[in-house]
């Protein structure tokens, strides 16, 4: 059933605002927001995805992709449908996107109770709100990141980061971790290539970390579009204006949905945009959706490796008990499980 929705405004003439994201919806009554799941109904606003739950794994972490937040444990991954972006690109475009459009929201109904309770049986760590955009079903996930809490569980945004400061306020209230997209570096690009934005971007990973949530950030590298050394040095530079510690997740590019134009990115380009990390101060730098026999994650100060992946797999993890490098005796910069 769809449950009245948090974050929103009464305007004139029964019309609503949604405070959810960053694009402040002007909503009729009998409409929907950009999102296509949060709907006007007689000047109440209702989420229409609340426990409806389209997709629902037990992930790697290392998959979110988080490397420096729990490694080699597992979380408990869960999406509906909907969102709020329009990236050319998307991945999930069927469930993101496609799924909206018809007159019923598809998903399996599931309770907060029953989502933490499969989390726990599955032997997770966390639960992660990802896949789609977990803005967009922010209710659901508060419900069951409260409970997830108090069960020892930690929370997770897999996002897109076009939250509003309303929203950032509210998520602050539960999150432990989160990997945040920084799609491009312009305002051109967010907004003919994603409908949206770049400052409030720039604003919630900025918030977040300032707030104690632990922060990773992913750029998906598009040839020819966001690929530019101005723009690999704007990203650089601003994660590690906030803190050189915020691992940089650089991930291939390879055609999907409406852009499949381009080639997939070549892996030159991915090692300059790893090298413009480097420079910029960045400790940890990592190229995803790129065959490797190993990923290191190394020490922040010595440069003594501390964890070996293969795949989402972690191999051997030398870090102490005590949560430090065994060369320097540095802490690992992360949280650990």
């Amino acid at each position: 059933m769809p449950a009245e929705a948090i974050l929103y405004e009464k305007l004139e003439g029964g019309a609503l605002r949604c405070l959810l994201c960053a694009h402040y919806c002007r909503i009729i009554s009998g409409r929907k927001g950009i999102c296509g799941v949060r709907e006007n109904r007689g000047g109440t606003l209702y989420s229409l995805v609340y426990g409806k739950v389209v997709a629902e794994n037990v992930d790697p972490i290392e998959k979110k992709p988080l490397y420096h937040f729990q490694p080699g444990s597992l979380s408990y991954s869960i999406a509906t449908v909907g969102c709020n972006l329009s990236c050319s690109h998307c991945q999930n475009y069927q469930i993101s996107k496609e799924a909206v459009k018809g007159i019923t929201i598809p998903g399996n109904p599931r309770t907060p109770e029953a989502i933490v309770s499969s989390a726990l049986d599955t032997g997770c760590r966390s639960v992660s709100y990802t896949y789609t955009e977990p803005t967009i079903f922010m209710e659901f996930a508060r419900d069951c990141a409260q409970l997830a809490s108090r069960a020892g569980l930690a929370n997770i945004f897999v996002t897109n980061g076009f939250l509003s400061p309303e929203a950032r306020d509210v998520a602050c209230g539960f999150l432990d971790a989160a990997n945040i997209d920084l799609k491009a570096a312009t305002q051109e690009h967010y907004r003919q290539v994603c409908g949206a934005s770049l400052q409030p971007v720039l604003d919630t990973i900025e918030e977040l970390h300032g707030r104690g949530v632990w922060i990773e950030v992913t750029t998906l590298l598009i040839p020819g579009l966001n690929d530019d050394i101005d723009s690999l040095q704007f990203i650089a530079s601003f994660i590690a204006s906030l803190d050189t510690s915020i691992p940089w997740h650089i991930s291939r590019f390879f055609p999907a949905y409406k852009m499949l134009d381009r080639p997939p990115t070549p892996i030159p380009s991915m090692r300059k945009a790893e090298q413009v990390g480097r420079q910029a101060g960045l400790k940890h730098v990592y190229l995803g959706n790129v065959r490797s026999e190993t990923e290191i994650t190394s020490c922040g100060n010595c440069g003594h490796p501390l964890i070996e992946r293969s795949g989402y797999s972690v191999r051997e993890m030398r870090v102490t008990d005590a949560g430090k490098c065994p060369a320097c005796g540095t802490a690992f910069d992360g949280v650990l499980p």
